[in-house]
């Protein structure tokens, strides 16, 4: 499947290449972390004006053959995030400054201090800024709900690992389910982290956008 922008309703605009998955995905679920309060800061995150989630049309591509495949077997795509804005990750990068700010650590860093956050858990520079990247999980149709991973979204430990000794069997299946069908469309995982995935060669390797999500 070839995803041409000029396809994209106009209601909503977006530099060339890009596009709101969904407007092409109509039976995901759209969780847009960044644009509210259930992140690591606690709040909205600079360059988040609307709770959507834009992707390259790469990365869309991809998306919605794993969202066939997920589908048939009574599975639904929530995306948490794709596109971030340059403006983001700098408001990131304010905040662990703040060394006072730690609302949200008993539920997204407990065992990590926040002066550690940027080694290995925080990127100065990072993937999504640049397009290639994607953040999501599954949910069950009949039940309505997230299939258990183990942890939620940025949980901060090592109890996101793919492999973390620290799950159970049925909720390692879980992350081997959505990492399987990811891998089997043309994604490649982000072993720190079960709910990212990227794209290799990236679309843009050499520019960080940073337009708003709006």
């Amino acid at each position: 499947m070839n995803i041409s922008t000029a396809c994209v309703p106009k209601a909503r605009q977006l530099p060339e290449g890009f596009v709101y998955i969904d407007e092409l995905i109509e039976d995901c679920i759209i969780d847009a972390k960044y644009a509210g309060t259930e992140n690591f800061m606690g709040r909205p995150a600079d360059g988040y004006e609307q709770p959507l989630v834009v992707m390259t049309t790469q990365v869309a591509e991809l998306c919605v053959k794993a969202a066939d495949i997920l589908r048939k077997q009574g599975y639904v795509l929530k995306f948490f995030d794709a596109y971030r804005p340059q403006r983001a990750v700098d408001d990131f990068c304010r905040w662990g400054e703040d060394v006072d700010d730690i609302r949200r650590k008993p539920v997204q860093y407990p065992n990590v201090e926040k002066k550690d956050m940027f080694n290995g858990y925080i990127a100065r520079r990072s993937g999504h800024t640049r397009g290639k990247a994607v953040d999501l999980t599954i949910v069950d149709v009949k039940t309505h709900q997230e299939l258990d991973m183990g942890s939620g979204f940025d949980y901060m430990d090592t109890r996101s690992w793919v492999d973390s000794d620290d799950v159970t069997p049925e909720q390692r299946k879980n992350r081997y389910l959505l990492r399987d069908v990811m891998l089997s469309v043309g994604f490649t995982p982000y072993e720190c982290e079960w709910w990212h995935f990227s794209i290799n060669p990236e679309p843009y390797p050499d520019t960080y956008f940073d337009f708003p999500i709006k």
